[in-house]
């Protein structure tokens, strides 16, 4: 069952081993046979029982108090993002029936916003699920197509793979924005399963989640090995989507003046010259919302490339 889990307690676990004894202060003495610290200079740093924390650990307390769990944040170097999470994991949960995966439903002022815009963007669900995407996004990769997910993309597909030139360091953060985004809500059926598939495919994603590293999904620098215009360094944006529960608007825009700008406005050509010629009646007509759109798309393309 769900509620069995002791989710705190691997946290924890997870967390201390990361921490050198000297980075806290204290000396390494004789042989340590586990790595970072041990339980009870943990408790000790900590201003807690040895016998208390090693009950958290277990999961056989699962109520610490706020103090308690604070204590133990500033110990294992938590930053604010990580403390949230460690208070979120510690918390009462109400026992719940297992539940299906719900649908996430991408609301349609979204999906019109994705035509109209000069850039690549798509929308990330919770799970990093591709829910919708502009061309711009596709010509950018393959990949960025609804039903994909990134998650499964850039850990298990080759071709993916070799877009991120610093594929290692890239997938850190990803991986800690995904604990992030699930919380403590490991009982989803999603969840599991995207997990599971991850840690038997990846042995680079089993070791990344075994550290139960937690970072807010937010933008960054990203540099991608593009087959067709070589090395492109975009900034890519993560805006969060009103009335959804954890939907990423994601946008990616070059420096202004730069030569990454000059690729980005060549890859938006490609795009605009794979799309079909629209016939000049339906054009001058303006009846019909598709010729409308195509009309749009473009002359947006073209906007881009200018």
């Amino acid at each position: 069952m769900a509620d069995d889990k002791n989710t705190l307690g691997e946290y924890l676990r997870a967390r201390r081993e990361l921490i050198t004894p000297d980075s806290v202060g204290l000396p390494q003495l004789g042989v340590r046979r586990v790595p970072g610290l041990r339980r009870e200079e943990v408790a000790m740093l900590a201003g807690i029982s040895a016998d208390y924390y090693l009950r958290l650990e277990q999961g056989r307390d699962r109520n610490p108090s706020v103090q308690v769990l604070e204590s133990l944040a500033r110990v294992l170097r938590l930053d604010e993002v990580a403390t949230a999470y460690l208070l979120g994991l510690a918390s009462e949960q109400p026992r719940r029936a297992r539940r299906r995966p719900r649908k996430e439903t991408v609301p349609s002022g979204i999906r019109k916003l994705l035509d109209s815009l000069t850039l690549p963007a798509f929308v990330e669900g919770r799970y990093f699920d591709v829910l919708a995407a502009n061309s711009l996004a596709t010509t950018l990769s393959p990949r960025l197509t609804p039903g994909r997910n990134r998650l499964r993309d850039v850990f298990l597909d080759p071709a993916e793979h070799c877009l991120f030139p610093d594929w290692e360091q890239s997938t850190v953060g990803m991986v800690a924005g995904f604990r992030q985004s699930v919380g403590a809500d490991t009982d989803d059926p999603r969840f599991i399963e995207l997990v599971g598939e991850l840690s038997l495919g990846s042995d680079h994603f089993r070791k990344l989640w075994a550290r139960h590293d937690v970072q807010v999904r937010e933008g960054a620098s990203v540099t991608l090995e593009h087959p067709q215009v070589g090395q492109l360094t975009l900034n890519r944006e993560k805006l969060a989507i009103g009335g959804t529960s954890g939907q990423l608007l994601v946008l990616y825009h070059a420096d202004l003046g730069t030569a990454h700008a000059e690729k980005l406005n060549l890859l938006a050509s490609y795009q605009a010259d794979l799309k079909p010629p629209v016939s000049t009646d339906r054009v001058g007509s303006g009846s019909s919302g598709a010729g409308k759109g195509q009309v749009g798309g473009s002359e947006r393309a073209g906007g881009a490339i200018a």
